[in-house]
């Protein structure tokens, strides 16, 4: 009987050893590594749940925190530290995000950035519109910033450029405001491309690249996606009336 059987495993034997077999083997363990990965980079992803609030002094970052939380409007003035919470982006009670309010002043903003980068799923930078042609190098500046630091390049947090206060008549429009910061960070990218040297002449590190080496900068080069939303967090009928943040909390609710 056994000597019956031994030329049917012998054959057994050569197709487990195939070529065949062995393809699907491999695809097999492809499979199982790109599911893994998925599975790694998913878990990180979820376990970042801030949407951080960033941009310069008296951009109306904490009005529209507030908006966003209650609806209501609020007499704000300048922070000097972070504010958080939870914010529910639709009915289902289990969706939801943790706001961040961070100070805009020079010497704070960066401290506080290098705080909470890390939980960061997504960033609002807001921008104030009307004052955005005057502020228009030193809100490059910060965003050149944040988008060169190597936290947020690797983990490619989606970002929004807020351009507030377009309740005013003189408030600048996101595609003005788009095209001025392209222009205005690929000179930024021109000027710190060269390395600064120390007094012995050795190199002492520079910024990550930013953008496409060679092409001028726009958005579109960046690791993360990058979207640009008008609004008004005082709203067109002021106090009393309804902030317009209708784009802002459907990008909130693509992000969660």
């Amino acid at each position: 009987m056994a000597g019956g059987l031994e030329p049917h495993l012998a054959a057994l034997r050569r197709e487990l050893h195939g070529p065949a077999v062995l393809s699907v083997l491999v695809a097999l363990i492809a499979v199982a590594i790109t599911f893994l990965i998925w599975r790694f980079v998913q878990g990180r992803r979820s376990s970042r749940k801030a949407v951080l609030l960033l941009g310069l002094c008296d951009a109306g970052k904490t009005l529209l925190f507030a908006r966003l939380l209650s609806g209501r409007y609020r007499d704000t003035q300048t922070s000097i530290t972070d504010s958080s919470a939870v914010y529910r982006v639709s009915q289902d009670k289990s969706t939801n995000v943790t706001l961040i309010d961070l100070p805009g002043h020079e010497s704070l903003r960066l401290q506080f950035l290098e705080r909470f980068k890390a939980a960061a799923r997504a960033i609002v930078f807001v921008v104030d519109s009307v004052a955005f042609q005057r502020e228009v190098k030193d809100v490059a500046e910060f965003l050149y910033q944040v988008l060169v630091d190597s936290t947020v390049l690797r983990n490619a947090p989606a970002l929004l450029i807020a351009c507030n206060k377009q309740d005013v008549t003189m408030a600048k429009s996101a595609k003005l405001i788009q095209q001025q910061l392209e222009k205005e960070l690929n000179t930024l990218r021109v000027t710190r491309s060269a390395a600064p040297t120390s007094l012995d002449g050795s190199a002492t590190g520079s910024p990550a690249q930013l953008g496409k080496k060679g092409k001028d900068f726009d958005f579109s080069q960046l690791p993360m996606k990058v979207e640009f939303v008008e609004c008004s967090a005082r709203g067109s009928k002021g106090e009393e009336g309804e902030a317009d943040l209708e784009g802002l909390e459907k990008w909130l609710v693509k992000v969660a």
